[in-house]
């Protein structure tokens, strides 16, 4: 029996924690679900547990790992009984990332870190908070504040509008938002429309091709994350903000691209 750190749903904040055991013989055990659980309580548990095994939040690489490999495990349709967590971590990890902005387990073929990273000193990639602006909008937030994360947090918002994921080597925001089962909005996927704008409130996210975005929006933080990719550890942005001024005229309708997603 393995001591791990887990948030019921009623815990209030991001931080906030409570100390449970629980056997880690199959993913389903690691994600805290019974073995016939459905693909939603799968999506909604994994969230929650990679928000709290991070180590900026009182976890550990370890512990994150073993999450995330479970739940790829799982959604891969993999045989539970096969199932072999990333070993446990002495501690020595915990509240540490490894500031190299990448996972260097993951050997920078695109291959996902819970794949390749049994080792618990290997490291996270870029971490990054989102918000969804639906919520800032509700609230009365402004985007200019200094501290909207920080009330955010004490919001205890649900985990689909605010939370923690980690990039992977080579991927975009946009697809680690999908990794981890969110319906961000897009629509092309290439650069050439405003639908997956979001806005960067800290760190760095760099386009790699030239886009539809003027240097006025650039200078504001805006950036498209289906071809995002962070250049530094740690960044706070602010996603489904496509219908500000500047943006909505620079949308494409979803339907031209057939799974696009888009909220009109």
């Amino acid at each position: 029996m393995e001591q791990v750190t887990v948030r019921s749903a009623a815990a209030v904040g991001l931080n906030r924690q409570i100390p449970v055991k629980r056997d880690v013989g199959s993913p389903y055990d690691v994600l805290g679900l019974a073995h016939d659980a459905d693909e939603e309580a799968v999506v909604q548990a994994y969230r929650e547990q990679v928000k709290q095994a991070h180590p900026d939040h009182g976890g550990s690489i370890a512990e994150f790992k073993r999450v995330q490999r479970a739940y790829e495990h799982i959604t891969s349709g993999q045989d539970p009984v096969e199932f072999e967590a990333p070993a446990a971590d002495s501690g020595a990890d915990r509240s540490e990332s490894n500031g190299s902005g990448s996972d260097p387990a993951a050997g920078g073929d695109g291959v996902s870190s819970a794949d390749t990273g049994d080792d618990p000193d290997s490291g996270l990639g870029p971490t990054v908070e989102y918000l969804d602006y639906a919520v800032v909008e509700s609230r009365g937030w402004d985007l200019g504040d200094e501290d909207l994360f920080g009330k955010a947090e004490a919001a205890d918002l649900d985990v689909d509008s605010h939370g923690l994921l980690v990039v992977d080597p080579r991927e975009t925001l946009l697809e680690a938002a999908e990794r981890y089962g969110f319906s961000w909005p897009y629509a092309c996927r290439g650069g050439a429309c405003a639908n997956c704008a979001v806005a960067v409130v800290e760190g760095g996210l760099e386009m790699p091709v030239s886009t539809v975005l003027d240097d006025e929006l650039t200078d504001r933080g805006v950036r498209l994350s289906c071809i995002g990719e962070p250049v530094t550890d740690d960044l706070k942005i602010v996603f489904n903000i496509e219908h500000l001024p500047g943006l909505a005229e620079l949308r494409l309708p979803a339907e031209q691209f057939g799974s696009a997603r888009a909220d009109d």
